[in-house]
């Protein structure tokens, strides 16, 4: 009888994504080796970029908000049995969400009163947003992948028309809506640390990463401490048990895309009303497909997302650092970075997993388990 060493939850959690990322970065060293630069000085610039200051860090911490919230929209789709590609979509539609409440609402509601609004506002337009593809996979039979592929196009067509056609201001050329009013800007860190007489270095971080760690810690009770989550993730884990036990497919499917369009539509909050303070194209920028590597590196854990999302903006402060002060290492080779560990924090994940299971049984840290022999019950 063959014996098998599944991971314990701990290393599947936590050792298998450092382990992926050590093997990723060993093969990019491989390849900046052979492309004719120094892999030391590429990864000590790149560290140092992203860590080695605090405005660099704050860099960091601006773009990890962005991946912490198309990470968990992806998360959450996933333990609910979908592959949601329509975080990118998901996230237009917030930030067009979060920009209308501010045009429509500055002046006319209490300034106490608007950013709530406009959250409000850009996670119900998410949340509307993934809701459509999930309808039409629950009650018409498409399928979650196309459908949220194609939003995305859509989404992206939408902003345009609104922007070109409504939202922008007789007479600019610039296609982007008018400024927000004062109250619809999203506080910076380093002026809510000067308030209680911290300085800190001016950086696009805002207020919205303590709105991220937030919502990562609702996702993680929601999921694993309440019935609801349960329920999303027996569906996910085995339609058939779940339909046995009387659990609405149906139900669950639109539930987890809503909640994870709604969290994609949060990307607002950070773009729109914290950086931008209008509305304007690209502001997504490709973070909606990012969130999937992000999600994926995280094994969909929020605390795993969070950590990955980390590891994601060093990567995108790290590389720009990279590419201005590396002679001869551009913006493409920063991308090949990106795709090694893409590349090895998903597909090559069942590639390592096996290793270091066996790395884990020689070593006394995981215990053997004899497969089930004939038939299988389902």
């Amino acid at each position: 009888m063959k014996v098998v060493a599944p991971l314990p939850r701990w290393a599947d959690l936590y050792l298998l994504p450092v382990v992926c990322l050590a093997v990723a970065m060993l093969a990019a060293s491989v390849v900046v080796a052979l492309v004719g630069q120094q892999p030391a000085q590429v990864m000590g610039v790149l560290i140092q970029g992203a860590f080695g200051s605090a405005r660099g860090f704050s860099y960091t911490l601006y773009y990890a908000t962005t991946f912490v919230f198309t990470g968990l929209a992806v998360a959450v789709a996933f333990h609910g049995g979908l592959f949601n590609i329509g975080g990118e979509g998901q996230a237009i539609m917030g930030g067009l969400g979060t920009g209308l409440a501010a045009l429509w609402l500055g002046g006319h509601v209490p300034g106490w009163s608007l950013l709530p609004f406009m959250m409000l506002a850009g996670a119900f337009a998410g949340m509307l947003w993934g809701a459509v593809p999930a309808y039409l996979q629950a009650y018409r039979g498409s399928h979650i992948v196309i459908t949220t592929i194609m939003f995305n196009f859509i989404a992206s067509s939408v902003l345009v028309y609104l922007l070109v056609n409504h939202l922008r201001p007789a007479g600019s050329m610039s296609v982007e809506s008018a400024a927000f009013v004062d109250a619809a800007k999203l506080p910076r860190v380093h002026e809510a640390l000067a308030w209680i007489g911290i300085e800190w270095p001016a950086s696009p971080l805002n207020l919205s990463v303590v709105i991220a760690l937030l919502v990562s810690a609702m996702v993680y009770f929601y999921l694993w401490h309440t019935r609801s989550g349960y329920r999303l993730r027996a569906v996910g884990s085995s339609p058939g048990a779940a339909a046995y036990a009387g659990i609405a497919a149906k139900n669950q499917i639109l539930l987890s895309m809503s909640i994870s369009g709604a969290l994609a539509g949060l990307v607002g909050m950070n773009e729109i009303a914290g950086v931008n303070g209008r509305l304007l194209l690209e502001f997504v920028s490709g973070a909606g497909f990012t969130g999937i590597a992000v999600a994926l590196m995280g094994r969909n854990h929020p605390v795993g997302i969070l950590l990955a999302s980390l590891l994601f903006g060093a990567l995108f402060q790290g590389g720009a650092e990279v590419a201005f002060e590396v002679q001869g290492f551009s913006r493409d080779m920063v991308v090949m970075l990106q795709g090694f560990i893409v590349l090895f924090s998903g597909a090559m994940v069942y590639v390592v997993a096996p290793l270091l299971s066996r790395v884990l049984l020689i070593s006394g840290l995981s215990k053997a388990v004899a497969p089930t022999e004939g038939v299988q019950h389902g």
